[in-house]
Order: C-alpha cells, then sequence, then structure tokens
C-alpha cells in the first residue's frame, strides 16, 4: 500500500493520488501522494507547527506537503503490518498514558480522585497510526475505516498497557480512489477485518522495539499522563 522512506526523524509514506484523512495536525480530507510522521526532540518547544513541519520535510528531503503526525517516538521503532491489500505504519509509546477508569464511573459509588500524572509539557509518548488500502472506499466508509483502526489501537494498548491511549495518539486512514470499490470497511469485512490485524500487529510491534528490556510504562509509573476521573450527568432522553 505504502512505500516508506525514513531520513532525518521523518518516515514518508508514498502513493500516488491516495485519499487521505487525518485525525493530526492541520488533519481532515485530502487527495496526494504523500504523508509523514515526523519524530520531535524531547521538549520540543515549537507553536509554529506549519513552520516546523516544512522545515523537517526541507531537511529530509523531502519537498511535497501532506497528511502530518508528530511524535516523541524514534522513527527506529516504527513498524509496518501488510494483510490482504490493507498496510498499516505505527510508532508506539505511552509515557504520556490516558486513562479512563470504567468501573469506578459507575454504580453508586464515588470516583475516588486520582492525582493523575499530569504534565502539560515534554511528552514523549504518542501512539501514531498510518493505514491504507487498496481498495476504494465509499465516502463513508473511510471515516469508519479511521475508527475502526482506533479502536483496534485502543483494544491492544488496553490488552498490554492498561489504557486505551496517549494524550497525543493520531490516525490517519488513506484509500486508492481507482482501486475495486468497497462500500463499507466496518470489522466484519475483509478491509476491516485485515485492518484490525494490521494495526494490532504493528503497534505491537513498535512497543516490542521501543521498550525492548524494559518493563512498559504503567498510569502510576509513567512520567506523564491523566486520568479521566470526572463523571457526567446522564439523563432519560
Amino acid at each position: 500500500m505504502f512505500e516508506t522512506t525514513v531520513r532525518a526523524g521523518v518516515c514518508r509514506l508514498f502513493r500516488p493520488e491516495t485519499r487521505w484523512l487525518s485525525t493530526g495536525w492541520d488533519g481532515g480530507d485530502s487527495v496526494g501522494d504523500v504523508a509523514y510522521n515526523i519524530t520531535v526532540p524531547e521538549g520540543w518547544p515549537e507553536t509554529d507547527l506549519e513552520t516546523y513541519v516544512a522545515a523537517r520535510r526541507d531537511e529530509a528531503g523531502f519537498d511535497r506537503p501532506g497528511p502530518t503526525l508528530l511524535t516523541g517516538v524514534d522513527q527506529a521503532h516504527a513498524r509496518r503490518a501488510r494483510l490482504d491489500g490493507v498496510a498499516a505504519v505505527a510508532t508506539a509509546g505511552v509515557s504520556n498514558p490516558a486513562s479512563l477508569p470504567v468501573e469506578r464511573a459507575v454504580g453508586d459509588e464515588a470516583v475516588d480522585d486520582d492525582p493523575a500524572l499530569a504534565d502539560e509539557e515534554g511528552h514523549l509518548g504518542t501512539v501514531n497510526v498510518l493505514v491504507g488500502t487498496t481498495r476504494a472506499l465509499a465516502p463513508g466508509a473511510l471515516p469508519n475505516l479511521l475508527t475502526v483502526a482506533a479502536e483496534a489501537k485502543a483494544a491492544t494498548l488496553l490488552a498490554v498497557v492498561g489504557v486505551p491511549g496517549t494524550t497525543t495518539d493520531a490516525v490517519v486512514a488513506a484509500c486508492d480512489p481507482d482501486g475495486a470499490r468497497a462500500p463499507f470497511s466496518g470489522s466484519a469485512t475483509p478491509v476491516g477485518r485485515a485492518t484490525r490485524a494490521c494495526v494490532r500487529d504493528a503497534v505491537l510491534a513498535s512497543l516490542r522495539s521501543r521498550y525492548a528490556g524494559e518493563a512498559l510504562p504503567t498510569v502510576e509509573s509513567a512520567p506523564y499522563g491523566v486520568v479521566t476521573d470526572v463523571r457526567a450527568t446522564v439523563t432519560r432522553l
């Protein structure tokens, strides 16, 4: 699905005339040849992201703009999984987990305040996933593919880290507008099934690379993170 090139901390994914949908910086729908996943340094202070991203592309020798995700994880830990016309590329770091306690948020028991490991600066984590299919997805099927990828990412992280994500996760979903048409992309479809497997396996492989020989961070041990321990008011319609 993608031709990948990594230079100077920038991973470029290339496929001509691809339809992209991004939840990252300057995201949304677009059609083009490239998308990027860029590693940022520790303590990254930049606020002018447009200028920064363009400078990083130039430094890496990539001249075309495209959907861009940013991460604190080195591109040496990027991993790609492929299955049945679907490919997923992931970089996974979990130093800033975002916990969503469920058991404590139901019933009549008060929610115990958790001090949360909150810090607004210096995040080193982020789980970025870029997934694409050679099929031409219907207008609603590409956004749904993005949700399928996010669900697979969350399920994987819950299983191995105990949280559904980090405070800075992002997903890019892509399809080939000229491929064989697929009206749906849910979990029971061939595209959805392959996407779930690719995202799971790419995220797991990136985690194994990033934390080789180390214990995975937990909400308690991670240097940065949040716990959503507030409760909403629920009423009948």
